[in-house]
């Protein structure tokens, strides 16, 4: 039976992520790390135009909640094995909210999926976020067009295409045309 035994991979904390070299990201996920390509162009192009239109619809009706994005530090829970940079992170609960990020989940997440992070976004965060008591994560595939949404409170996936109006989960009218901030 030798050579069945599986090597002891080591696990990572908090403290790894803060020691990366300048210019270095990555992610923690139950202690696993995980390094973050740079985003392209069209990317960042889309990550502000959505959270744009979330925070100014937030701000037009009287909307407490704060919309982040990244790089912006959001550590899952308390175990110092989970730290997470969402594309955009809209907070409820301000009191979750410190001058290094957000401690617990936020209630809504965008990731914006590339090829180099499609495993991380469609398995490993779906799990983890749900886990946590994220409440509503999208996942915006620009090569397949399409929003999925994950409302793990009623336990319900939809997609979208990006001509579709995809519902927020918090706000029952905001409705957003992901086409139409392509541009």
């Amino acid at each position: 039976m030798a050579g069945l035994a599986k090597e002891k991979q080591e696990l990572y904390t908090v403290d790894h992520i803060f020691a990366l070299p300048d210019g270095e990201r990555a992610e923690l996920i139950d202690g696993v790390l995980y390094d973050m390509a740079p985003p392209a162009r069209g990317h960042q192009r889309l990550l502000f135009e959505l959270a744009t239109v979330i925070n100014n619809y937030i701000e037009s009706h009287g909307g407490d909640y704060e919309v982040d994005i990244a790089p912006f530090a959001v550590f899952l829970d308390d175990s110092n094995m989970n730290y997470v940079e969402p594309d955009i992170s809209v907070i409820c609960d301000k009191s979750k909210l410190d001058d290094e990020g957000c401690h617990g989940a936020p209630d809504w997440v965008i990731e914006i999926v590339s090829p180099s992070s499609f495993r991380m976004d469609y398995i490993i965060k779906l799990y983890k976020y749900e886990e946590v008591g994220v409440r509503f994560y999208w996942i915006v595939d620009l090569q397949r067009e399409i929003v999925r949404v994950y409302d793990f409170e009623h336990e319900d996936t939809m997609d979208y295409t990006f001509e579709e109006e995809t519902p927020s989960g918090l706000y029952e009218d905001l409705l957003i045309k992901v086409g139409e901030l392509l541009g």
